[in-house]
């Protein structure tokens, strides 16, 4: 049985997301659970609709009220004041009833199974409602001569229709009920009286009744898009603060890792240094026979190899160590004016040994006259080995390798190595160019190495501003340029003359200055 520690545990949480979902995210993903599970069944906001609907009555508390004592001030020259005022105090009661219930649902959003229990009240004050208009919409005036007072119920019962749709959309049963309703018995007491006209106002209201309901249907739809989209935002904003944590979180144990890297190089460095010093120093001793000669022939030979491994593995060290504090940016450049085709010349006689040791020709091409750089010129130096060593290192024996040296087509030098070696495939490019990559084809044709001498010169040559380019075609050879921009050119300016005029004296100077 594998049981796994609380560092592999927490790599692989490295957040917790739950802690990041809002709750309107939380409820969209448990009703997509549901849906899941049920095709069928569409995701309704019914809590939010009653929120709607509640904030809608408590917005407009005193708008109902008021007009209902507009009303009333209106019928009371029809029906008398008396029985006018008796309606317009059960209306304004009515509406401060739903009024009341709609705080107070409001202010207990956080209990569980509202919509269920708060349906039931909402439903019976609606009635409530109906009734008041209802009560409006039957009495007949018996003292009218005219038709004065049937217009105005008709002409109320309009904007009933209209106020309750802009009230009641979040829910098609309130609208209904309060409006529908009171509408529908306006509407049949005067197409019931046979009149042209009360049968016209008769079709006009059950119209306008059905004209509101698909209005507020529409608005519903509108609030339940304006959810979803909520909904969906939530949603990604928790998923983008995830993401966000996720990436700091990564941040930072890189960051960690990366000093504990650095840590370890800073200490290993010594501790691996101070033991190759006396493995390379001591078989040197014995390989030169300082202190008397050895007999025997395969002592010889081990001591060769032990002194070539630990050059081998010293160069690995300072390898690392270079990219290393490149990589942090802790390697500073000594730059001055230097002579590009002198430090390429003396890496390439540096390498000559090694070079007619495996029969390899190396051809210079420098070009005449090239003035100074502004440069490392330890860092160059080390960028000429790097590529002929390289070069070297792939070529095969009796072949060739062309070391350059020249102008830019935009103003600067460059340095370019080219060998016959058996290339590199395209595809394998970014890995050779990568810390400790290697080709296919280098591993089974050259020596060993760290894979870290093109790093070092990509970095070296970028912290130059110059460019880094690598052609290589399988079984043509590969072709390595590091040019270094105009800006790093000096320029040798003309002779500067001053004349003071009769008895001056004329002073010139010849200087180095930047170009671009």
């Amino acid at each position: 049985m594998r049981v796994e520690s609380p560092s592999a545990s927490s790599d692989k949480i490295i957040v917790d997301r739950t802690k990041k979902r809002s709750p309107t995210a939380r409820f969209v993903k448990d009703q997509r659970q549901r849906l899941a599970h049920n095709p069928g069944k569409i995701i309704e906001y019914e809590l939010e609709l009653m929120t709607r609907l509640a904030d809608n009555y408590r917005k407009a508390f005193m708008v109902v009220p008021v007009f209902a004592l507009i009303v009333a001030v209106i019928i009371s020259f029809q029906i008398g004041a008396a029985l006018a005022a008796y309606w317009c105090t059960l209306t304004i009661l009515s509406y401060g009833l739903v009024t009341a219930l709609s705080m107070r649902f409001l202010r207990t959003t956080d209990e569980e199974d509202m919509v269920a229990k708060w349906r039931r009240p909402y439903t019976l004050v609606q009635w409530l409602l109906a009734l008041c208009w209802s009560i409006f919409a039957l009495y007949k005036c018996p003292t009218c001569v005219d038709s004065s007072y049937a217009t105005i119920q008709f002409s109320v019962m309009l904007v009933v229709q209209a106020i309750t749709a802009l009230l009641c959309f979040a829910s098609e049963a309130s609208l209904l009920i309060a409006s529908g309703v009171p509408s529908l018995v306006l509407a049949a007491r005067l197409m019931a009286s046979l009149e042209p006209a009360s049968m016209i106002m008769g079709g006009v209201l059950i119209a306008g009744q059905t004209f509101f309901f698909f209005l507020a249907r529409n608005l519903r739809q509108s609030f339940l898009l304006g959810l979803a989209h909520r909904a969906e935002k939530e949603t990604l904003i928790a998923e983008l603060e995830t993401a966000r944590s996720i990436s700091e979180e990564a941040r930072r144990r890189a960051e960690e890792a990366n000093l504990a890297k650095s840590r370890f190089l800073a200490t290993m460095s010594h501790e691996l240094r101070t033991p190759l010093n006396a493995i390379l120093g001591f078989s040197e001793v014995m390989q030169n026979e300082v202190l008397g000669p050895i007999g025997n022939d395969s002592y010889k030979e081990y001591i060769t190899d032990i002194n070539n491994s630990g050059q081998h593995l010293l160069n690995v060290i300072n390898e690392i160590l270079d990219l290393s504090r490149i990589e942090a940016g802790r390697h500073q450049l000594n730059e001055e004016s230097i002579k590009l085709v002198n430090v390429v010349d003396e890496a390439f006689h540096m390498v000559q040994l090694k070079a007619k040791s495996k029969d390899i020709t190396i051809i210079t091409q420098y070009q005449d006259n090239l003035p100074r750089i502004w440069a490392d010129e330890k860092a160059v130096r080390q960028v000429t080995l790097n590529l002929l060593s390289n070069a070297l290192k792939f070529t095969p024996k009796g072949g060739t390798v062309w070391l350059k040296a020249g102008w830019t087509s935009s103003g600067g030098q460059y340095i370019a190595v080219k060998d016959t070696g058996p290339g590199i495939p395209e595809e394998e490019i970014p890995i050779v160019l990568s810390s400790f990559g290697q080709g296919s084809i280098a591993i089974k044709s050259a020596e060993q190495g760290s894979g870290l001498g093109l790093p070092i010169v990509q970095a070296l040559v970028h912290m130059h501003d110059g460019k880094f380019d690598l052609h290589s075609k399988l079984r043509e050879g590969t072709e390595v340029i590091a040019s270094f921009p105009r800006t790093r050119v000096l320029e040798v300016m003309p002779p500067v003359q001053d004349t003071r005029g009769p008895g001056g004296t004329k002073v010139s100077a010849r200087r180095l200055a930047h170009t671009g």
